[in-house]
């Protein structure tokens, strides 16, 4: 099976993890032979409500016996897009209640920077240095990192960058800003949380000129934070709020929300203003309804902060970590020193736990486990790489 991952599957690094899975269930993942791993990062976020929750199974068996594609996103009503729009809409900050449904984060991304160009009438486009929105072209152009944009420019036109939590990165908005992009916590960047002082500053600003903010939620959504979404553990609205990841308890879904007199400018000028085959698909819909249906009967947002604690009291004793950064379970180990990281790293994922760095920050470990992991499987996890740490060589 490796030899046909290799031959066949088109890969995007030249040491894949390489590990073989037959199965998931809960934050396990087994491999053919039998061997265990617990998931410490979600699949990057995603599976929130755990690998093979039954409830999302019984969701998307239930809507694939119905139907499953049927036209062009937007065109015919369809109960599973209707449900989920609505139960995020109850969510978002008052007036923001019309979601655009899309297949992933970067689409998502692309949706909501059209938008502000189109409701805006302006170009410029503001996001932050070591801000991650995705790989497609325009949202590659807002990266921050220009090591994994120079390969592909040119790029969009006039994009600037600000320092993520800077105040005298805010004179750089102006009259000429369509839109600033920002992640209420960096996830690539090492999951860096934004102050909340500098995003009230930030909403100021685009007020004063106009601009839209633009809230990437695409890892944060979802309980990851403690709350639906981290703009509410902020306190700050956004004017367009992108989703993804979490969204779809493991199916595919992504989606852009905004207030109707923004989302409307999208029918005319032209009409069509995005379009999507598979957006919204109505299984991957009828599983996000699912998994905040499972999160709100099973209380996992009001489990996060115990969780986050329960984990930050135990890794504080790990040997070699100088940082622990985090924001409920987004918890970042930062050694300072990328070899030891590395070291550490693949000597946990030996002892069976999936765990990974950060593209822009390399020497820290991503913690990030599904919100139902328990607090005995927390111990055994922090067991293991406290241990793991007090011998690494």
């Amino acid at each position: 099976m490796h030899k046909l991952f290799i031959r066949f599957l088109g890969q995007t690094s030249p040491q894949p993890m390489s590990i073989e899975i037959e199965r998931a269930e809960g934050i396990y993942m087994y491999s053919p032979c039998g061997k265990r791993y617990i998931d410490l990062i979600s699949g990057v976020s995603v599976s929130n409500v755990g690998h093979s929750n039954p409830k999302v199974i019984e969701a998307v068996t239930s809507q694939a016996k119905k139907y499953m594609h049927l036209m062009v996103y937007g065109e015919m009503i369809q109960s599973p897009q209707v449900d989920i729009a609505k139960k995020i809409a109850g969510y978002l900050p008052a007036g923001i209640d019309s979601v655009y449904l899309v297949n992933s984060g970067s689409e998502a991304i692309e949706g909501a920077l059209k938008l502000a160009k189109r409701h805006t009438h302006r170009t410029e486009l503001i996001s932050c240095k070591n801000a991650y929105h995705g790989s497609t072209h325009g949202a590659l152009s807002i990266m921050g990192s220009e090591t994994f944009k120079s390969a592909y420019r040119p790029l969009l036109p006039n994009v600037r960058q600000i320092v993520f939590n800077c105040f005298d990165s805010l004179q750089d908005i102006t009259t000429a800003t369509a839109a600033v992009v920002v992640e209420p916590v960096q996830g690539e960047a090492g999951f860096i949380v934004a102050d909340k002082n500098w995003l009230i500053a930030l909403r100021e600003k685009c007020d004063e000129v106009e601009a839209l903010l633009i809230f990437d939620e695409i890892q944060t959504g979802f309980g990851r934070t403690g709350s639906m979404f981290a703009l509410q553990a902020l306190g700050v609205a956004p004017d367009i709020i992108c989703m993804a990841k979490a969204m779809g308890g493991g199916m595919p879904i992504g989606g852009f929300a905004a207030r109707a007199e923004v989302m409307v400018k999208l029918t005319y000028n032209p009409v069509l203003g995005h379009i999507t085959t598979f957006g919204g698909h109505p299984v991957s819909a009828a599983a996000g309804v699912a998994a905040m249906e499972y999160m709100e009967e099973h209380k996992l947002l009001e489990q996060v902060k115990s969780k986050n604690e329960l984990f930050v009291s135990r890794l504080k004793s790990c040997v070699g970590v100088k940082e622990i950064r985090h924001l409920g379970l987004m918890i970042a180990l930062d050694f300072h020193d990328q070899e030891l990281r590395d070291r550490v790293v693949k000597r946990v994922v030996e002892r069976g736990i999936i765990t990974e760095g950060f593209l822009f920050c390399d020497t820290a470990m991503r913690i990030a486990p599904p919100l139902t992991i328990t607090e005995e499987e927390i111990n055994l996890c922090c067991d293991i790489i406290i241990e793991v740490t007090q011998n690494i060589n």
